[in-house]
């Protein structure tokens, strides 16, 4: 059998799977495999180092421009 039907064979039959020892299972092999990762929540330390220090400057000079004025008409 074609490896694509092979996936597609055991995707229909994991999808028929109720018991929860049988998921667990799954989910180790995934895991030792390397091609299963957990949904986590998102934290604000997995974004440490994604934006440089010059984006940061001038996100928060932008902010500043932008952001912090006051028009008077807006209120009406």
């Amino acid at each position: 059998m074609h490896p694509e039907a092979r996936k597609i064979q055991l995707i229909e039959e994991v999808l028929k799977v109720k018991n929860e020892a049988i998921l667990i299972e799954l989910e180790s092999v995934l895991k030792r495999a390397g091609l299963y990762k957990e949904n986590k929540q998102p934290s604000a330390h997995d974004l440490v180092g994604v934006i440089s220090n010059e984006d940061a400057a001038l996100m928060s000079m932008a902010i500043e421009e932008a952001c912090e004025q006051i028009n008077p008409d807006d209120w009406k």
